[in-house]
């Protein structure tokens, strides 16, 4: 249906990750809900450790190919730089963007959106373009020597072109989310509530309820499933949006490599998907925005009684606190960070995680009331780039919810967001959207793989 401006008497918000938790403070704050009654349900204490927005850092660049993420991403900045990001939660260090193909590499799909995001930056924010000592804060790499002077300090190589935007950054990401949850309860308008859901009981045409594990049934006049990588449980994603993990990797330095690394600028490599953020308290991280892993699961139908259904959900280190990353992908942080940082390239993970996206075919977001359930509105497909948006993404939300298109960006972004009038005919989806790594792994077999290796080894 489309979204309504009748305003509920009462809001159960499922999930407090980075668009429950804005939703909850954008509702709060605004007198058109100073009646409805808003609860917040999570399925773990907050900070929910295998949350996705709960890490040591995030990526705050305005860096897209698509103008409307760059010009959110305008709205975002400002925050950043003050209130919300103070106290450490936000280091301006600058942003390289590199790629390992040589300039006549072709128009492949990394250096497409390289280009793009450069001319987004210098038309749509104003950026001023050259060397940062000249006042420059864009400043275009045209040749390997470029970006090791840019990189110097890591003492490998990072790329063969590509640009370094000195207005990024990134954020202590729990740090982000803690503050946030802060904002929110201050309002004093949000009831919280930890309990994992069950399922939802659908009518006909509506949400009749939210069953809880232990049969404790939940009603509201609107349910909106925030619910991130585990939504496709809930309601049915097949060929609209699904989890895929990917794989992050930490490692501990010396004081004396804390103060040489700690202000670079964050490294990604569009080639790849690979990239470094500066560490933190003599911590370092290595991971990689690539298509992910898939975890194909048989679950009973959230919709429908007596049908099974495929879907990738997560799997996560509280469901086997034993759990690390596979053999590929510990390879390709390994060869990265040794291609990168090269006197760091036999230092030994200190801990590793899969870390869980819920993404759509484009890579855009699915913030739209449902088209058959008229009370349920549903904030998911974040695919791997909503925390940057973390201070303002709340508001766009409520925007939608309450069908008010305030500007010309907000019809822009209604209009992405929506749901999808056709769904693709396949149980779990791959996104188009740019990535690196290799499109089509599944969970399991790259587990096994890793297994088959270290039983090589020990021959």
């Amino acid at each position: 249906m489309a979204a309504t401006k009748d305003i509920p008497s009462s809001i159960l918000i499922i999930g407090s990750g980075v668009f429950g938790l804005s939703t909850a403070h954008a509702l709060a704050q605004r007198d058109a809900f100073k009646s409805s009654k808003i609860t917040l349900l999570e399925r773990l204490d907050f900070p929910a450790p295998d949350a996705a927005s709960i890490d040591t850092s995030r990526i705050i660049r305005p860096d897209y190919a698509d103008g409307a993420y760059a010009a959110l991403m305008a709205e975002a900045h400002p925050h950043w730089r003050g209130e919300f990001g103070a106290e450490g939660r936000y280091t301006e260090s600058g942003l390289c963007l590199t790629q390992d193909t040589n300039a006549d590499g072709g128009d492949d799909d990394a250096h497409l959106y390289l280009v793009r995001a450069l001319e987004n930056v210098k038309t749509r924010l104003g950026l001023k373009v050259g060397r940062r000592e000249n006042g420059g804060q864009v400043e275009p790499m045209e040749t390997p020597e470029d970006v090791g002077r840019v990189t110097s300090c890591m003492g490998g190589e990072c790329g063969k072109r590509g640009y370094v935007n000195w207005t990024s950054g990134w954020a202590d990401a729990e740090a982000g989310m803690c503050h946030m949850r802060k904002l929110v309860e201050i309002l004093g308008r949000v009831e919280f509530k930890t309990a994992e859901v069950a399922k939802l009981n659908y009518g006909k045409d509506r949400v009749e309820s939210v069953e809880l594990v232990g049969g404790e049934k939940l009603t509201a006049d609107l349910v909106v499933l925030a619910t991130g990588a585990w939504t496709p449980k809930l309601v049915d994603l097949r060929g609209i949006a699904s989890a895929t993990g990917q794989v992050l990797a930490y490692i501990d330095i010396t004081q004396e490599e804390q103060d040489r690394l700690g202000s670079n600028p964050v490294v990604l490599c569009e080639t790849n998907g690979m990239f470094i953020i500066p560490p933190r308290n003599r911590e370092l991280k290595v991971a990689r925005h690539g298509y992910g892993y898939a975890n194909l699961t048989r679950i009973p139908h959230p919709e429908r009684q007596g049908e099974m259904i495929t879907v990738s959900l997560p799997r996560t280190k509280q469901d086997d606190p034993k759990m690390n990353i596979s053999f590929e992908g510990d390879k390709a942080c390994r060869e990265y960070l040794a291609k990168s940082i090269p006197d760091l390239a036999t230092r030994p993970w200190t801990h590793t995680r899969i870390c869980w996206y819920t993404d759509t075919p484009t890579g855009d977001w699915l913030i739209s009331y449902h088209p058959t359930y008229s009370n349920l509105f549903v904030t998911t497909g974040g695919s791997g780039h909503a925390y940057k948006f973390l201070p303002v993404v709340g508001e766009r939300i409520v925007d939608i919810m309450s069908g008010n298109e305030k500007d010309d960006l907000g019809a822009e972004l209604t209009k992405k967001w929506k749901w999808p009038e056709q769904r693709k005919k396949v149980d779990h989806v791959w996104t188009d959207d740019w990535r690196g790594g290799v499109k089509g792994m599944y969970l399991d077999e790259e587990m096994a793989k890793g297994q088959k290796e270290m039983a090589k080894s020990r021959l």
